[in-house]
């Protein structure tokens, strides 16, 4: 199932695995050269040595300044005991340690040396105190300088302790690997994207050559909006129609061949429907030619015989017979009517196509079934673009009649008919909707095969003979939603091919 993709991830292994190989291989060989090259031995015995020459520096400058506080070249600040505790930090720490000299630094960074000793210890308060000499080191700051030094010894140390090249190898690996997952997340994306079209494509061939003749495949993507998969006329009259595909089904190959299978599949079904449904119709108009042949053989007779036998009856009893013979008769009238029906039914209607105005013939077909039905409203949506069919218009004609009457007779009293035309994918389209109730699941399913119907003057039979008219002028009609709240059909036709002048709907 899964193929397709897995190749598409074994190839980008492949594709990925060797350049990654000889990179780390690269990577790791350039770090033990530069490795080679940095020692840490230099840095310690560099360290040490500064370190030493600073000490020595340090041991002569207080040697120095020892000489000549004793010389007495150098005058000294003097703290006396009246107040200890606002002597500073190191000079306090002197005193109590009870030492008799001490060296110290002070200044910004320790670039002063100190030399404290204690005064006069004979016991007097007022003599007692501490004498600092201090000697500028000319810009040389010892405090930090034994910072740096122990910070080098700390760098020296760690560097000893820890394995360069394996960390530097092991952080490497952790970066390659996690670029590289990186990496391959987006194609093992992109390769189920792929992959996943063309197992639907393949499920889907399989299914609707098992016969699953409603088999789609839908195509989703978030690069654009799916449009809706109803058809609507819009109010200029165009008729748009959309399926569930989206950019993905629009754009590269794998989603064209989607939008192929959908739209083979939705014409073979189209096909097998008009097929299965003329078929249908043969076997009844067989059935309604030798119904309609037999009940007229036997209407005939019967309507004479009636007829003679009022003749023939007594003046006497002539109203009682005037009576059982209208009633007789009515009924034969009934029955030839319905003959008559299933006559036309059974029969091919001549199928001369022509170039027709949509929009003219429709005008015309309402403006003849105003008169029959003055309480009802009529309201026309036209294309403005006036679309034009090739069909026979003895057939179109008929069919707007019936779908025209339906819908009035629907609608009732004060009923409204919405009629609408359109064009859509080189096709004209022409929707009937009415006010009415609508019809019913039961009834929508058998709504276009030849029926018995309770309607006064109906034979049941008129949506069968405006279907197979429809289908006969490579068309079709159906049923959709109802603008109005009531049934809505729509009638598809073949649009004319040329530009000569249409002949109308004119009778």
């Amino acid at each position: 199932m899964h193929r397709l993709r897995n190749k598409l991830i074994l190839a980008f292994l492949i594709a990925t695995v060797l350049p990654l190989t000889a990179t780390i291989w690269i990577s790791t060989s350039l770090l033990d050269r530069s490795l080679s090259f940095a020692t840490t031995e230099e840095l310690d015995r560099l360290s040490h040595t500064l370190e030493g020459t600073v000490r020595q520096f340090y041991q002569r400058e207080r040697e120095v300044l020892k000489q000549e506080a004793l010389a007495g070249r150098v005058p000294p600040t003097i703290y006396g005991t009246v107040d200890v505790s606002a002597w500073p930090d190191p000079i306090r720490a002197f005193w109590e340690s009870g030492e008799s000299e001490r060296f110290g630094l002070s200044g910004a960074g320790g670039d002063h040396v100190d030399y404290m000793r204690r005064r006069n210890d004979s016991g007097e308060i007022d003599h007692r105190g501490v004498e600092v000499y201090s000697r500028n080191l000319r810009g040389i700051r010892m405090e930090e300088l034994s910072a740096e030094f122990r910070r080098t010894r700390e760098l020296v140390g760690s560097i000893d302790a820890r394995d360069l090249r394996r960390g530097f190898t092991l952080t490497l690996l952790l970066l390659v690997a996690i670029v590289w997952l990186v990496s391959l997340a987006p194609v093992i994306f992109i390769a189920h994207r792929i992959s996943r079209p063309i197992q639907a494509l393949t499920a889907g061939l399989t299914d609707f050559a098992a016969g699953d003749w409603a088999r789609r495949i839908e195509a989703k993507t978030s690069a654009r909006a799916n449009t809706s998969s109803d058809r609507n006329v819009s109010s200029d009259g165009e008729m748009r129609a959309a399926g569930d595909m989206s950019s993905e089904a629009a754009g590269d190959e794998v989603g064209r061949a989607v939008h192929a299978f959908n739209h083979m599949a939705e014409q073979l079904q189209q096909s097998r429907e008009r097929l299965v449904h003329l078929t249908q119709m043969a076997s009844w108009q067989s059935l309604a030619r030798k119904t309609a042949h037999e009940l007229k053989n036997s209407l005939t007779p019967i309507r004479l015989t009636v007829e003679e036998m009022l003749a023939r009856q007594p003046a006497a009893d002539r109203a009682f017979m005037d009576q059982a013979v209208q009633i007789v008769v009515s009924e034969i009238d009934t029955l030839e009517r319905r003959v008559r029906a299933f006559s036309e039914f059974s029969s091919e209607p001549p199928v001369n196509p022509e170039v027709l105005d949509v929009n003219a013939l429709v005008t015309e077909r309402v403006s003849l079934l105003k008169a029959a039905h003055p309480t009802t409203t009529y309201h026309l949506r036209l294309d403005q673009r006036g679309p034009r069919i090739h069909a026979s218009a003895d057939l179109v004609k008929g069919i707007m009649t019936n779908l025209l009457e339906n819908a009035a007779e629907a609608g009732g009293p004060d009923g409204t008919v919405l009629t609408v035309t359109g064009s859509q994918s080189g096709q004209v389209v022409v929707e009937v909707h009415d006010s009415g109730p609508g019809l019913s699941a039961e009834a929508a399913s058998t709504l276009f095969e030849p029926t018995i119907t309770f309607k006064k003057h109906g034979m049941g039979l008129g949506l069968s003979i405006a279907k197979k008219n429809a289908l006969l002028s490579s068309g079709d009609i159906t049923l959709v939603d109802g603008e109005l709240g009531g049934a809505g059909f729509r009638v598809v036709l073949p649009a004319a091919a040329d530009s000569r002048s249409p002949t109308g709907g004119g009778a």
